[in-house]
């Protein structure tokens, strides 16, 4: 091992995958550079209790430098990359600055995908970033006061519905906390309006929720969202997002949904560095925008090049694709690391092999389904299952501790403490009205 490693890893992205790699090689000869816009990890999964007053931002992320500062092969840059120089082995920064590599580990993860309608965004947030959570949940709480607030019972209405578009994981995850929210949480805190009359709608296009899940699963965590007051719609596609409201098309015709907050959670497309990729280093993308790649995780002609986590597209050995979550982006990362330790000593490594550790998604308040080989949960059992996997991929211990206490606190008071609005807006648009309501003494 020489005492001054000169192998330069570069990995762009500071999110479950990048952070795996840059951690499996710790005692590594390389010098690794971390890049990231953001300067913390995030943990993704439970974004959207955030984004429902549950969790605050500092609890479910943490500084990259703080994880790695007893790491010292590890640097980490705040920056934005921008474009790869593929043949002089650089990697060049949205302010003109540019970072040689002896090998590059490509994670920068994925965004919304509004199927071809980015005019949607702007009306209908989805859940990627703590901005993204913050602004829903600045969405969610101002329509209660929009609709205390209104005298007209349509008006009120269209703000006491709320469409969630697309019903796989994170969909099924945010109608549940509202469920809660609108029946459990602001019980009783408005004197004007009733929050367990609010409309919450799921909209999925497939015949079910949570296609990925066996169909008895998906059954049940339908069942538990009607519970919590929650109206299934499958077999629906949303046609139109406005202002105002919502269009959908079934079997039966277009219906117009009136309502005011809109949250989208509908499909995913890679990040811009794969057309990057392919630009400039010929890598195939499929219909998402991600990078096939190699067996060996690699680019096709480019083995200094690796892609990891939501951006890259590989078949597992059932011809199944990987698929974009959290524990196949961090064996991805550790495969990734292993492979450089023995190309560095003149070893190889056989092709990466994704082990499904299976799939959860909580519903709600002790409702949770599961799915885990041959194993299938649905009820208490299952949301305990979700709460240890999930505070056991949390990265930091105090954050761990953190938020078992908050579960619990929630668990036992139904209690959302994190319910601030906060952002730019932070008044209900329905001016004037309260004055309406309440005449002058002198009138």
């Amino acid at each position: 091992m020489q005492d001054s490693p000169t192998h330069r890893v570069v990995i762009i992205g500071g999110g479950f995958g990048g952070l795996e790699t840059a951690r499996a090689l710790k005692h590594a000869p390389v010098a690794i550079t971390l890049i990231d816009r953001r300067n913390f990890h995030l943990f993704q999964p439970l974004l959207y209790q955030v984004a429902t007053a549950g969790l605050s931002p500092g609890e479910i992320a943490a500084p990259l430098r703080g994880i790695f500062r007893r790491q010292k092969n590890v640097e980490v840059t705040l920056a934005e990359v921008i474009d790869v120089d593929v043949a002089g082995r650089r990697v060049l920064f949205s302010d003109g600055a540019a970072l040689a590599y002896d090998t590059l580990i490509v994670a920068a993860g994925a965004r919304d995908s509004y199927f071809g309608h980015d005019d949607w965004q702007a009306i209908a947030p989805g859940l990627k970033t703590v901005e993204d959570a913050l602004e829903i949940r600045r969405r969610v709480l101002l329509a209660f006061e929009a609709a205390e607030r209104a005298i007209d019972p349509a008006a009120r209405s269209a703000w006491l519905t709320f469409v969630v578009v697309g019903g796989g994981p994170t969909g099924v995850e945010l109608a549940g906390a509202l469920g809660e929210i609108a029946h459990h949480t602001l019980r009783g805190d408005f004197r004007r309006i009733d929050p367990t009359e609010a409309t919450i709608l799921l909209i999925e296009g497939a015949e079910r929720v949570l296609p990925p899940f066996p169909p008895d699963l998906s059954e049940q965590a339908a069942v538990a969202l009607r519970h919590l007051g929650v109206t299934v719609r499958t077999g629906t596609k949303v046609t139109d997002i406005r202002g105002d409201g919502v269009t959908v098309a079934d079997s039966k015709g277009t219906e117009q949904i009136p309502a005011r907050t809109v949250l989208w959670a509908a499909g995913v497309q890679a990040s811009p560095l794969g057309r990057v990729l392919e630009a400039r280093a010929g890598a195939a993308l499929d219909r998402a925008g991600r990078v096939i790649v190699e067996p060996d995780l690699s680019l096709a002609g480019h083995p200094e090049i690796f892609v990891i986590g939501d951006l890259a597209h590989l078949s597992s050995a059932d011809g199944k694709l990987v698929p974009g979550v959290a524990p196949a982006a961090m064996q991805q990362g550790r495969y990734a690391a292993e492979l450089i330790r023995r190309r560095l000593a003149g070893e190889s490594l056989p092709a990466f092999r994704y082990q499904d550790k299976g799939s959860l998604a909580t519903i709600g308040r002790a409702a949770a389904v599961a799915s885990i080989g041959p194993l299938r949960l649905h009820g208490f059992l299952a949301w305990v299952m979700w709460l240890f996997i999930h505070l056991l991929y949390i990265v930091e211990f105090e954050s761990r501790l953190l938020i078992l206490i908050q579960w619990a606190w929630n668990y036992f008071t139904r209690n959302r403490g994190t319910r601030l609005i906060t952002g730019k807006d932070i008044l209900p648009p329905v001016a004037g009205e309260m004055s309406e309501r309440h005449p002058s003494p002198n009138s």
